[in-house]
């Protein structure tokens, strides 16, 4: 899949490399206070194996992984994000009426399904317009470029503030996947369950860019 590099005026999203580990990890060890519930490197060797995880699974087509840049005169490298977890659908043979299907991973297709993941940002970027401003790249490029029928985002379901900002970004609410994985604290978590549909875009664009003004 190929390597895109995706910016508006507050910030850019990066195809991450090996170069991000540093700054990355400066961004991840200012202030762990907000990182309890998310699995966020806490030094070099995490973070060489979380950036090397992310390039591995791009190699095998299964995700398109970033480093989060706030735009400015620093232009400081805020944290990371993925699209991830692509699906293509198997559609009954002589029975799709749906323009552009199916469509074939080994040919190059894009997915029918993504997910926005693996997504943090250094406190010093959290309730500000970045990642409002990096959701919207990141919705634009899956649902105008990549033309998913669904957009998926989760959350550890005990993480409030990360509830709360999925749903002002536009994410329905679909409800909790029980004993669903580990999570960040070594437990087993509740997920809960968001998702954004191709009927739905177009309003949700709309609400984004009128809240980044």
């Amino acid at each position: 899949m190929r390597r895109v590099t995706l910016e508006n005026r507050f910030v850019r999203l990066e195809p991450l490399t090996r170069e991000h580990v540093e700054p990355l990890l400066r961004a991840a060890c200012l202030d762990r206070s907000t990182f309890a519930l998310a699995p966020v490197p806490r030094d070099r060797a995490e973070m060489i194996d979380y950036v090397d995880r992310a390039l591995a699974d791009e190699e095998a087509a299964r995700a398109l992984p970033f480093a989060t840049i706030r735009r400015g005169a620093e232009n400081e490298v805020v944290g990371s994000v993925r699209l991830m977890s692509f699906e293509w659908w198997s559609w009954p043979t002589g029975a799709i009426h749906v323009a552009g299907e199916p469509r074939r991973a080994d040919a190059g297709d894009p997915p029918d399904v993504a997910e926005i993941g693996h997504a943090w940002l250094s406190p010093t970027a959290q309730r500000t317009t970045v990642n409002s401003a990096a959701c919207l790249l990141l919705l634009i490029h899956a649902f105008e470029a990549f033309r998913v029928h669904r957009l998926v985002l989760k959350t550890d379901a005990r993480n409030q503030r990360s509830r709360a900002a999925i749903g002002r970004l536009g994410g329905h609410f679909e409800g909790v996947l029980r004993a669903h994985q580990p999570a960040a604290d070594g437990v087993v978590r509740d997920t809960a369950m968001f998702s954004i549909v191709r009927s739905e875009w177009a309003a949700v664009r709309k609400r984004i860019e009128a809240a980044l003004g």
